[in-house]
């Protein structure tokens, strides 16, 4: 077992001597008001991540453990230092994470951490933001970085009884300088999480899955494309049912690489049974009645490289495809196409005919 363990640690080490060696720091907004910041430091054995200077602990449920942030930092080291081997309690010795007793990161007992989730992945985003400039090769850009907890419950129709319903939501990873960002995944926190089909969500909860789809909102044009975010429609069979979600990413879009455009946001819609429309990122426990529509809109990942240098062969399939809408290929990638034939009529916003 010790041999294996020193054998996790030779592989990081190796790899450390191919990362570009310095100190990178980072101060990102935060669609809930305060900045957080990172500082990182990589040299031949070590890789430092600094998070002391970050906000005191809040008030409400956005706190997670210190154990937590340790878990974030390892999971954004792992996937940056070497992805493709093997990971053990060796792998993670030359990872140093540094906190502040007291801040959102180290928070003291007993404060709450009921959104512990995304604020794990603000960790994660933060490293990985933080060095992608400087890695753009081996880094993508931003994806839609949320864990995008849906928390929705009430009587069944049916039956009677009480249902809750208990799922993290698909979204869009940002594009690499080797592809497209992929459509329609888990967050990078989620290991073997799946996601429900309608059918099953039909069958067993009290709802009906009106709409499940990638979505057409703008955003992510690049050279390499973000990844398609979803929107996913369900409808509320019963009154007094119940919805509290608290996603990230929505003020603050996913970041694009190398001239791309940034991606969309994550967010929820309310489609009222009397035509009224509401927009939420956080809430908690908010009433809702029969035929009340939760519509779940999770963000697209953002561009790598200029959308304009994307090839327009390949936009012409984004487009039959359903990728890109013929008004995106216009705007976001200069390319006009006959709708009827989806043939390339003109070249405009920049490119060379």
């Amino acid at each position: 077992v010790k041999e294996y363990l020193d054998y996790g640690e030779r592989v990081t080490l190796a790899a450390l001597k191919q990362l570009p060696k310095g100190k990178y720091s980072l101060v990102e907004p935060q669609d809930t008001g305060p900045d957080y910041t990172v500082d990182i430091e990589i040299t031949d054995d070590e890789f430092i991540v600094d998070l002391r200077g970050n906000p005191d602990q809040d008030k409400g449920p956005f706190n997670m453990s210190r154990d937590e942030s340790t878990v974030a930092c390892q999971i954004a080291f792992k996937g940056i230092v070497s992805p493709d081997r093997l990971a053990n309690g060796g792998t993670f010795r030359p990872l140093k994470v540094l906190t502040r007793h007291g801040s959102v990161f180290d928070p003291i007992y007993p404060a709450a951490q009921g959104i512990y989730y995304e604020i794990t992945i603000r960790v994660h985003d933060l490293i990985w933001r933080c060095l992608a400039p400087h890695m753009p090769e081996r880094l993508p850009a931003g994806g839609f970085a949320s864990v995008c907890g849906t928390l929705f419950g009430g009587t069944h129709p049916d039956t009677g009884r009480a249902y809750a319903v208990i799922e993290p939501e698909l979204g869009g990873w940002g594009g690499s300088s080797t592809s497209d960002g992929n459509p329609g995944q888990f967050s990078a926190l989620h290991g073997e999480t799946y996601n429900c089909p309608a059918e099953v969500a039909e069958a067993r909860y009290g709802v009906t899955v009106d709409y499940l789809s990638f979505h057409d909102e703008h955003g992510g044009a690049g050279f390499h494309r973000g990844g398609k975010g979803v929107r996913i429609d369900y409808r509320i069979k019963s009154d007094n049912a119940w919805l509290t979600v608290a996603y990230t990413r929505d003020k603050v879009p996913p970041w694009p690489l190398k001239g791309g455009q940034p991606g969309s946001s994550n967010h929820i819609l309310i489609q009222r049974a009397n035509g009224e429309t509401e927009r939420y990122a956080v809430v908690s426990g908010l009433t809702l009645n029969t035929d009340d529509v939760i519509q779940v809109m999770t963000a697209t990942g953002a561009g790598w490289g200029d959308p304009l240098a994307r090839p327009p062969e390949l936009v012409k399939q984004d487009v039959k495809n359903g990728y890109v809408t013929l008004e995106q290929a216009e705007k976001g990638y200069g390319v006009l196409l006959n709708p009827d034939t989806l043939e390339v009529e003109k070249l405009t916003g920049g490119r060379k005919n």
